[in-house]
């Protein structure tokens, strides 16, 4: 079983209503298959994400990424004291390992994941599979402060120079502790006026797809919406979408090479 460093993905899941109409749903857009015994889904036959049964109407219908850690009872413990709340404390559940809800101090929640038997993602940045998370928050500071205390992230602004960013965004890119050149693994953006006032913070999950806009015109055509239609973002061209139960997430395609690549 391989170590993942902790605080880094390791595992998305989505809650549904209706199962059987989210497994149409993402079995034709990322090309997903099923087992049969178990709540996940293959691309290819290796596991890139959970479809689970929402047993609680009061629950939202969402996509959670999952935190990998050695102890989530101990990490509970630092999430408290730094500032962020437990929504579910740490409960085993069976070959999966342990499990844990947790919201940061602008209430964007996330999941831990202390490993069992098998070992989360098995494959990663591919289409079809996981690729990157966005934290939302009204709070940067504090959301900043929380995720280095707790996890370590090591963090820096994204610039505008390079990174075909506006140099007014402040947007943070995430990397893991100890990590090499080219490890980030997600971000931290700021929920602005430019979003409806209801938003709450809250974690984005990404897919990475071929063509970004096959992908939007698909979810649609099964019943999904467009809420932020494709666009061109400094590491491909991004958009954010509705499954067909209200689920949201984004898709990814890497930036196509220059004519002087």
């Amino acid at each position: 079983m391989a170590v993942r460093t902790e605080g880094t993905p390791c595992w998305v899941d989505a809650q549904l209503p209706d199962l059987e109409a989210g497994k149409r749903f993402y079995g034709e857009l990322f090309g997903w298959t099923f087992d049969p015994d178990r709540d996940e889904a293959l691309l290819g036959g290796r596991r890139v994400a959970g479809l689970v049964p929402k047993r609680d109407g009061r629950m939202p219908t969402t996509w959670t990424p999952y935190l990998a850690t050695e102890n989530a009872g101990t990490l509970a413990t630092r999430i408290k004291a730094a500032g962020g709340q437990m929504v579910m404390e740490p409960y085993p559940v069976g070959p999966f390992g342990v499990y844990a809800l947790a919201a940061d101090p602008g209430g964007a929640v996330f999941g831990l994941r202390q490993e069992g038997d098998d070992d989360g993602f098995e494959v990663t940045g591919e289409p079809g599979s996981f690729c990157w998370m966005e934290v939302y928050t009204r709070r940067p500071d504090a959301v900043d402060t929380f995720y280095a205390t707790v996890f370590g992230y090591l963090g820096r602004r994204a610039g505008a120079a390079g990174e075909g960013g506006d140099a007014g965004l402040d947007y943070r890119v995430w990397s893991p502790p100890g990590s090499r050149p080219g490890g980030p693994f997600g971000g931290r953006a700021v929920i602005t006026d430019d979003f409806p006032a209801e938003m709450p913070g809250h974690v984005l999950v990404h897919f990475a797809v071929a063509d970004c806009d096959e992908a939007c015109a698909t979810a649609v055509r099964l019943g999904g919406r467009v809420a932020t239609p494709a666009h061109d973002a400094p590491h491909g061209r991004v958009a954010v979408l509705h499954d067909n139960q209200g689920a949201r997430f984004a898709v990814r395609a890497e930036p196509k090479p220059s004519a002087t690549d």
